[in-house]
């Protein structure tokens, strides 16, 4: 099954970014996001931006395997994705953005989407590699106890709130995974939900 996740030169390219990394600090998981990453954006910084809570890659296994829906704020994640989970475990993906056709008063339009999804699916798993006004949003749901995430990847991209964001979100008890700093964006998020998913399907794999 693992052979239909990849090609020769994905893992051409995986044997060129070993050889250049060598050796490294990073668990067999977190490399293996973190390797995908690096393929995807050929920026070798993110092996040092990738942060996990405790436990968070082995649950976030289980929970796709379980077919938990993934709620992304922007369309771009979800195509990058779409191809992996139909190989696999063919979770529903719900788009944030496409839910709402305009933004609520003093809110973007992605913002609005996501607070949508936060009733429809307050237990699913939140993908945001765009939008940091979602990220803020889902982060005051969880603090307002109308939502439980059963996890978080958060990797918005840019400048304006996007720190703000991410510091927000390792403040609370989520399982989370995130990329640190100002870098990240759909493809990264993509990249992060999609090597999950590989792992998933590999035979005894224990991360």
């Amino acid at each position: 099954m693992y052979s239909n996740l990849s090609n020769p030169i994905i893992e051409k390219s995986f044997a060129i970014i070993d050889n250049i990394i060598g050796k490294h600090d990073l668990s067999d998981a977190e490399y293996n996001i973190v390797r995908r990453i690096i393929h995807t954006t050929a920026d070798f910084d993110f092996l040092h931006r990738l942060q996990c809570s405790s436990s968070v890659i082995k649950s976030s296994i289980e929970l796709l395997k379980a077919k938990t829906p993934i709620i992304t704020d922007v369309s771009m994640i979800k195509e990058g994705i779409r191809n992996m989970v139909a190989k696999t475990h063919e979770n529903e993906i719900i788009v944030a953005v496409k839910q709402v056709k305009e933004a609520k008063l003093g809110q973007t339009l992605t913002e609005t989407g996501l607070i949508q999804c936060c009733e429809k699916y307050p237990t699913a798993i939140y993908v945001i590699g765009n939008a940091p006004t979602a990220l803020i949003a889902l982060c005051k749901q969880y603090e307002a106890k109308k939502i439980n995430p059963s996890l978080v990847i958060g990797a918005p991209v840019g400048f304006v709130s996007v720190l703000e964001s991410k510091e927000y979100l390792a403040k609370l008890d989520i399982p989370q995974i995130q990329i640190i700093g100002h870098k990240g964006g759909s493809t990264v998020a993509s990249a992060i939900v999609n090597a999950l998913l590989v792992m998933s399907m590999k035979e005894n794999f224990l991360p």
